[in-house]
């Protein structure tokens, strides 16, 4: 007797509901229909997608689109946690920024996010000892987007920067997962020290905008850094810092202050 075998089809919930978006982002504005298709419906996958945004912003004349895309995809290829993360930033971005309201948004528009999915891809790089392609691949994250992460930084998943303009983050630095962050923000050194010299930030941290966390400190779970502090010293968990230097001016507020993003600091004088 033949023996039947039944093949069970992948769910992607979130490529589904991108590609679901696009084509209704086609019908609403036909004038993008161009971008959409080859962005998001041309693509077989949210990681060939990816591959195909990063290599189109990424090229320049010293290196070819296509060089790029085929880095890109032998990166997902290799690891399928660099497409679980980019999931995990695009829910990430989806549920703490109040100016995204659909998936495709950071796909096709977000700096932020664009330049979180081309970092996983030099990281990668850098992990498999191509550390001068992952330098190239800073330097033009850098040109493109304005932010500079250096590839032997390790973050973690469910990243949302917002704005996303004048991004530093060092060598040594660690993120880990479910941390927002502000435009402007500084994880970097003291000094000129070259061993492990940058900030280690903990899950479900909130950064605002212009703070810079500096030197080989570690900022706990849960915490939360006001806007424009300068953070010298450990901070402790789900705990508030601000000023300059930063000091502790309360506790953070809420469980989960990354993904609440409220910023304000209320009973302090």
């Amino acid at each position: 007797m033949a023996e039947t075998r039944t093949q069970v089809q992948q769910v992607d919930p979130v490529w589904t509901r991108i590609r679901d978006e696009a084509h209704g982002a086609v019908n609403d504005e036909p004038l993008l229909g161009g971008l959409v298709h080859a962005c998001i419906l041309h693509h077989r996958s949210l990681e060939r997608a990816l591959s195909y945004r990063i290599a189109s912003k990424l090229a320049s004349s010293e290196m070819s689109e296509q060089i790029l895309r085929e880095i890109a995809d032998e990166a997902y290829d290799a690891d399928p946690s660099l497409g679980q993360a980019a999931r995990a930033d695009i829910v990430a971005v989806l549920e703490r920024d109040p100016a995204c309201h659909r998936m495709l948004q950071p796909l096709l528009f977000f700096k932020g996010f664009q330049a979180m999915q081309a970092y996983r891809v030099g990281h990668w790089l850098w992990q498999q000892g191509r550390k001068d392609f992952s330098y190239f691949i800073q330097m033009r994250v850098s040109e493109c987007f304005g932010i500079d992460i250096h590839p032997a930084a390790r973050i973690g998943r469910g990243i949302m920067i917002d704005h996303a303009h004048s991004i530093v983050i060092g060598e040594t630095a660690v993120v880990g997962d479910n941390v927002s962050m502000l435009h402007s923000v500084t994880l970097g050194g003291t000094g000129k020290e070259d061993d492990d010299r940058h900030p280690k930030i903990e899950d479900g941290v909130l950064i605002g905008a212009g703070a810079k966390v500096l030197g080989n400190i570690r900022v706990g779970h849960c915490s939360r850094i006001a806007a424009g502090s300068v953070v010298l010293q450990d901070v402790p968990p789900c705990s508030t810092v601000a000023g300059v230097p930063a000091k502790i001016v309360g506790e953070a507020g809420c469980d989960q202050p990354s993904q609440m993003m409220d910023q304000l600091i209320r009973g302090c004088h």
